[in-house]
């Protein structure tokens, strides 16, 4: 190990990035979570007002008998038509009942808080006449009563009065049905932001009179600054705990192990391999486990190599021993055992890597998210030899430990690409195509990040490109965008991907094999199982390169969708197959 050796420091580690992150989202959900429970109250309340309001001029009209009612309807719709009057009118109001009346409703206002309760007659044909043009002289509401608690501002008994024009529909409907609407009206005047509930009195269907109540919203103000205040509490209480919970869990659980991974690879690096247990210390039963094994392994072996390498004087034994190792490693971490899944009847898969050095870049994967869903991952590392691999390793492991959290590819490579950016001094990309299929469907979504075109057969036809707008390459900036593409597989339709390495192997001319030499390899049996795909394949670069070296990591992944038991009956049964 060098004493000479760069010291990387990360500036903005996960835990901060982390932590603002949760908070953010915490901010955003809670002011929506506000926002909402503010405007579902403040409609609850004003339902309650309106109910509360229709409930109190139900009990005003109880006070009067129906003939008293009639009679009072009566005389102000003959007043106003010229049919009544003065002396009639003033006889009626000056009349003991009529006052006794008007103390009991304005008692009831009283109790109510309402700013006003009073009773009015509707004439029908007025009401009907309204045009914009006439709204200034337009008065179709003819005054029984009124309880205003301002005795000077009363509208006096036989006068009319004006109503918004847009109530006027609700009025010709209460006065046909005899029930009232659930129509809240909101005014905003002289007397201040009101609702008006307007209650129809009628008797055996025909509606006589209406008795209007006129509440004050001015505590629905007050109540709803008195629930913002409440909610708010309650909302920061609950989504601080919430946040620290969750903090805490995605620390311990992932955030820290990763910490202890890279404190204990840079001490190795800073204290000339020196090793220290803590790596054997992270028991999280994932692939951050399998990471920190993979490099505690990779420590020791190198360790081993450092203090056997005074002893090697061979540069090439030096090498080799070293290469060795990252082989190892490299080849233990692709899946290698197939049939893959032998219990699966859904699809068949098969994939192979031909590292151009030792060790190489390119990587393959293929695991289950869960019962119904398979990713796929086909990536290629920029550059070549060791530091290729390791980032490789690190990449492989970070895709499927973020892919079995769950998420779409786009959502996934996100993630990995802000990981893959942090501290990338060497500035090593990787292309990735990551694709995510339901197994009950054969409906699929893929990321693409820079790597090659898929190639797809349908049942019966040829392999062929898809070609679609491919994503920047992973860990070539921070916060990249990367695009969901969504396919479909049926029954007996095949997916092949591959590495640059497939198109861009040269024969000693300089001649690249191409995208149509692999398609018409592809295309020699396309019925074969998966294996012999990449055999047949392989077979074909391997003729056509001849004795010219490989300058890059050939590899390749095949898999074949069967569906559903069911789909595959269906299928076979349509094509005549048994």
């Amino acid at each position: 190990m060098g004493t000479n050796t760069k010291k990387s420091k990360v500036k903005f580690g996960l835990t901060p990035k982390f932590i603002i992150g949760m908070a953010l989202l915490a901010v955003c959900i809670t002011a929506a979570s506000i926002y909402v429970s503010i405007k579902t109250y403040e409609e609850a309340i004003k339902r309650y007002y309106n109910t509360v309001a229709y409930q109190v001029a139900e009990a005003a009209a109880g006070y009067f008998t129906e003939e008293e009612m009639r009679y009072y309807a009566d005389l102000v719709t003959r007043y106003n038509y010229g049919e009544a009057t003065d002396e009639e009118l003033n006889a009626a109001y000056e009349d003991e009942r009529y006052q006794e009346l008007w103390t009991e409703i304005d008692k009831l206002r009283k109790s109510m808080d309402a700013n006003d309760i009073y009773v009015s007659v509707f004439d029908m044909d007025v009401l009907k006449s309204y045009t914009p043009e006439t709204e200034d002289n337009w008065k179709p509401m003819y005054y029984i009563m009124d309880s205003y608690y301002k005795p000077e501002e009363q509208f006096p008994f036989g006068g009319s009065g004006k109503i918004q024009p847009d109530f006027r529909f609700d009025v010709m409907e209460a006065a046909t049905t005899g029930v009232h609407t659930d129509t809240m009206i909101f005014s905003n005047y002289q007397f201040g932001f009101i609702m008006t509930a307007s209650y129809p009195v009628a008797y055996d269907g025909e509606t006589v009179a209406f008795i209007a109540v006129e509440i004050p919203m001015s505590t629905l103000k007050s109540d709803i600054s008195d629930f913002i205040v409440r909610l708010l509490i309650a909302a920061c209480v609950v989504t601080i705990v919430m946040l620290l919970v969750i903090m805490a869990i995605i620390v311990r659980i992932m955030i820290r192990p990763i910490g202890i991974v890279a404190a204990e690879a840079e001490k190795f690096v800073e204290n000339d391999a020196e090793i220290s247990d803590k790596l054997g210390t992270i028991r999280t039963k994932d692939e951050i486990q399998l990471l920190s094994g993979s490099i505690l392994k990779m420590e020791t072996d190198i360790k081993d190599y450092i203090e056997n390498l005074t002893k090697v004087t061979a540069e090439k034994e030096r090498i080799g021993a070293e290469l060795n190792v990252a082989t190892q490693i490299q080849a233990d971490m692709l899946p290698s055992i197939f049939p893959a899944f032998p219990e699966r009847n859904e699809f068949d898969i098969y994939a192979s890597m031909h590292p151009a050095k030792e060790v190489g870049g390119d990587f393959y994967d293929f695991f289950l998210i869960d019962e119904d869903h398979l990713a796929l991952v086909m990536a290629d590392v920029s550059g070549k030899g060791v530091p290729a691999a390791l980032f490789m390793v690190i990449a492989k492991t970070l895709i499927k430990n973020r892919a079995q959290m769950g998420g779409s590819p786009k959502e996934i490579l996100n993630y990995v690409n802000n990981q893959l950016c942090e501290g990338n001094e060497a500035e090593l990309f990787v292309t990735v195509w990551l694709a995510i299929l339901d197994l009950n469907t054969g409906k699929g979504v893929a990321a693409n990040a820079g790597h090659e075109h898929p190639v797809i057969r349908r049942a019966g036809g040829q392999y062929e490109l898809v070609v679609y707008r491919h994503s920047p390459a992973v860990a070539t900036m921070e916060n990249i965008r990367f695009r969901d593409h969504e396919f479909e597989l049926h029954p007996g339709d095949s997916l092949y991907v591959y590495t640059d390495g497939v198109p861009e192997a040269t024969n000693a001319q300089d001649e690249l094999f191409g995208t149509e030499r692999m398609l018409k390899a592809l295309n020699e049996d396309p019925d074969a199982a998966t294996d012999e795909i990449l055999h047949t394949v392989s077979r074909h670069i391997e003729a056509f390169m001849v004795d010219a070296p490989q300058f890059d990591d050939i590899t390749m992944l095949c898999l074949k969708y069967f569906g559903k038991k069911e789909q595959t009956n269906e299928t076979n049964q349509n094509t005549g197959k048994d």
